[in-house]
């Protein structure tokens, strides 16, 4: 039998082959993330209306405790998914938001301004038509909602088509829902907080102000700050009153972004560990000498220190946000009934007021705006989209999923309302997805044609 080599010329071994390779890939294929969300929500929509439903709804209310010496923090499980693991979430938000501004889209605003136009647009025009339909009373407080757009779903449909969208609107849209992020943390932070303990949100100052400080005199530890992050500022933001996912945020934007060793320095430094490598006396078997291991374990620390800490926690964080963190949260969230009052729950000012929000708001302000931009010449296309692309990146802006259940989880203490604005939120995703996916598709066939 013909063994398998990898491109490095090396045995595959069965684990490698049937397991490890194949999870790789799966890990690292952008349309799965956005597949794997999309059945977690199916599951639990199942399940909230299946003979198991009461058990399914009971599971999330089981109650676990934090503490020590009596000081303890009591929740359900719903609530230590919504604070504390989308807290790991937002994380990675904050790192991605950091990224874009030290060295991304976003470090340079002239080359901005259309998807960062587009992306207040999107928040103010589905936040002022909410506002219409449910002007007082507690419906009111749900105008949040349908400001967001989810990023893994509309990256995902677009990772569908391949390379029948261009790569200037892949960047347009990655960078909308960026600043549509940042937008969404403010309102969090700003408008949906409860009452604050300012005590422990003085505590919690204290932490950032030495996470800050261990940034600027050197600490690299990416470990040192997750202790500091999630012991001290997220649980001091947790009993504040301030919703603990903004500890989050704000901790992800201490995380180092400046590398310790340069490009030309880790070259050079590589460049004369490899040389001494290869001058070593081989010893003909599987272990190597114990200067090999000190050279490999050198290229290894000098690696380790031509890399942003921020980077490094970006890169190996976002796979468990993206396959455990996020379907946890929609299995968790999405679970609405669908028996009984459902016409009660379609015919509601919520309902219609978080659709036409998402839906005719994210393309008011996305693509209305865009368009309105480029046609007075304040703000032209980027090379490769026309109109149709931008009409198209409006309808996916209409996916709000899961920063709009989020928010909407805060919004609204009573379950009529949340169960209404969960199913307008459902309903008007998977809309604009396909809607959005088709145009896509003829936007793409459309060019092909004029082109030709």
């Amino acid at each position: 039998m013909k063994t398998q080599l990898n491109s490095l010329n090396q045995p595959v071994t069965p684990v490698d082959r049937w397991v490890v390779n194949p999870l790789k890939r799966f890990m690292h294929n952008n349309v799965m993330g956005g597949i794997v969300l999309f059945a977690s929500a199916f599951l639990a929509v199942f399940l909230a209306n299946s003979p198991w439903s009461h058990e399914f709804h009971q599971l999330w209310e089981l109650k676990f405790s934090l503490g020590f010496n009596g000081y303890t923090i009591d929740k359900s499980l719903h609530h230590w998914i919504n604070d504390g693991l989308m807290a790991v979430f937002f994380f990675v938000v904050g790192l991605e938001l950091k990224r874009e501004v030290v060295a991304g889209e976003l470090s340079n605003p002239k080359n901005a301004i259309l998807p960062i136009a587009a992306a207040v647009g999107g928040m103010i025009f589905p936040a002022l038509i909410y506002f219409l339909l449910n002007p007082s009373g507690p419906p009111s407080n749900g105008w949040g909602i349908p400001m967001a757009t989810d990023i893994a779903f509309a990256l995902g449909i677009l990772y569908l088509l391949g390379d029948k969208v261009p790569f200037a609107l892949k960047l347009f849209l990655t960078v909308l829902a960026i600043v549509d992020d940042i937008g969404a943390v403010l309102i969090i932070a700003f408008f949906y907080t409860s009452d604050i303990h300012f005590l422990s949100l003085a505590i919690g100052g204290l932490f950032m102000a030495l996470l800050i400080v261990s940034n600027l005199v050197g600490v690299r530890n990416t470990v040192y700050y997750g202790v500091i992050g999630i012991g001290g500022l997220w649980l001091a933001f947790l009993l504040s009153g301030v919703h603990a996912t903004i500890a989050a945020v704000l901790a992800a934007m201490t995380i180092p972004a400046k590398v310790k060793m340069s490009e030309n320095q880790y070259i050079s430094h590589v460049k004369h560990l490899v040389s001494r490598f290869e001058a070593e006396e081989p010893n003909d078997t599987p272990i190597v000498t114990p200067t090999q291991l000190h050279l490999i374990e050198e290229i290894r620390d000098v690696s380790q220190q031509s890399l942003t800490p921020l980077q490094q926690l970006e890169h190996h964080m976002h796979p468990l946000v993206v396959f455990v963190i996020m379907p946890i949260f929609a299995l968790s969230n999405a679970g609405i009934t669908l028996s009984g009052d459902v016409l009660g729950k379609v015919v509601s000012p919520v309902f219609w007021g978080v659709a036409l929000g998402l839906f005719l708001g994210k393309l008011l302000g996305v693509f209305g705006v865009s368009f309105i931009l480029t046609r007075l010449k304040w703000a032209s296309l980027p090379e490769g989209m026309n109109t149709l692309h931008l009409l198209g990146a409006g309808f996916l802006a209409s996916i709000g999923f899961t920063m709009s259940l989020f928010i909407g989880g805060l919004a609204f203490t009573e379950n009529t309302y949340i169960e209404q604005a969960k199913l307008a939120i459902l309903a008007t995703s998977l809309v604009g997805s396909i809607v959005g996916y088709l145009l896509l598709r003829y936007a793409h066939r459309y060019s092909h044609r004029s082109s030709t």
